[in-house]
């Protein structure tokens, strides 16, 4: 599985951690690797482009809440991705919305809990069937909006 990882300047230490413990995944690491303060979008949409180009299958990204990052990465085309804060939302993203970018916030979840819930999302399959119906309309309104 090709999965790229980025950062802002509040989740250096929790990507590193990620890549670390996942030891048995190629990472493709787009930064930051700095905790200067920078700016998400930056290293996020990075991400997204090595999604979006399909440089990479799937990504991680991380700020301090992980909101930014999952907004950031969900204004890619074909790009679901899923700010989860535990595991069975993790497990959902996957199971029923296939998302391919899961998106962490180091400083609304510990050490422990972040590398369940990628845990978790790493294992879990989707489901298809009626769900893929759900995700073909997603992406009809994806194509509809951007003309």
């Amino acid at each position: 599985m090709n999965i790229v990882i980025a950062c802002d300047h509040a989740g250096v230490a929790l990507k590193k951690l990620i890549i670390d413990h996942f030891s048995e995944i190629s990472f493709d690491d787009v930064g930051t690797d700095s905790e200067e303060s920078c700016d998400y979008p930056d290293y996020i949409s990075k991400a997204g482009m090595k999604i979006f180009n399909r440089e990479a299958e799937s990504g991680i990204v991380i700020c301090g809440t992980g909101l930014g990052a999952s907004i950031v990465a969900n204004k890619f085309p074909g790009i679901r991705a899923a700010l989860c804060t535990n595991e069975f939302m993790a497990e959902m993203s996957r199971r029923h919305n296939n998302s391919n970018v899961l998106a962490l916030g180091s400083r609304v979840i510990g050490s422990d809990l972040a590398l369940a819930i990628v845990r978790t999302w790493l294992d879990t399959p989707f489901e298809g069937g009626r769900h893929q119906r759900r995700l073909d309309k997603i992406s009809a309104l994806e194509k509809n909006v951007r003309g």
